[in-house]
């Protein structure tokens, strides 16, 4: 549900950010679009709260391994009956799933501004008038911004939605309500959905992996 709310709230997005320019700009859209597709999963997955059934860790593992495994998957996720999370694991669950959404964004966009400037380069190779007109997507530069776009803004919002939106207010007011509680859900994620893709907009063209085409 929320790659498919991705791919629309995002192509909208992009074009409330691009307007007369879409067209001009489509490469920046597709790798968009393309590395969002990819990344959305994670942005589900990583910050959730949930039941883990992980393995114990190895003997072996030093302590910051340790304290990391501590921590809850959400900062802002219901301690279960008989247990608790202190403040300094509740960060931690900030630091750790910003890591790993790093990871996740850099390679995404890798993948995504990588495909789009071979297809590119392949048009070109046949349309001489579409070749002198484009350019090539920056590759690292974009994936090391949506990197970091994904470790700070992506999940901090991620993290509040599963965390405070969903499961403290939502899910205790309508958890006999079924139908309103996955609409009001779907709602909020396509919100936030189409509120991260104007701010990567902004913030691409802000630090200059994106410009703005004429």
């Amino acid at each position: 549900m929320e790659c498919g709310v991705g791919i629309v709230a995002k192509t909208a997005a992009e074009w409330e950010r691009r307007r007369e320019n879409f067209t001009k700009e489509l490469d920046f859209v597709i790798a968009d679009v393309a590395m969002a597709i990819i990344a959305d999963f994670m942005l589900v997955w990583l910050p959730a709260p949930t039941v883990s059934l992980r393995a114990p860790l190895s003997l072996a593992a030093g302590p910051i391994a340790k304290f990391f495994h501590s921590c809850p998957d959400n900062a802002f996720q219901i301690a279960l009956s008989g247990t608790s999370y202190s403040l300094l694991q509740r960060v931690g669950a900030i630091i750790r799933n910003g890591a790993k959404l790093f990871l996740v964004g850099t390679s995404a966009s890798l993948v995504g501004t990588g495909a789009v400037n071979v297809l590119n380069n392949a048009r070109g190779a046949f349309d001489r008038e579409f070749a002198e007109a484009s350019e090539d997507v920056p590759v690292l530069s974009t994936s090391a911004a949506y990197g970091l776009y994904m470790s700070v803004s992506s999940n901090l919002r991620y993290q509040l939605l599963a965390g405070v939106v969903e499961q403290r207010i939502l899910e205790p007011l309508f958890h006999k309500q079924k139908l309103v509680l996955s609409a009001l859900c779907f709602a909020v994620r396509t919100g936030n959905t189409f509120l991260g893709s104007l701010l990567w907009v902004d913030y691409a063209r802000w630090i200059g992996v994106q410009q703005v085409r004429e």
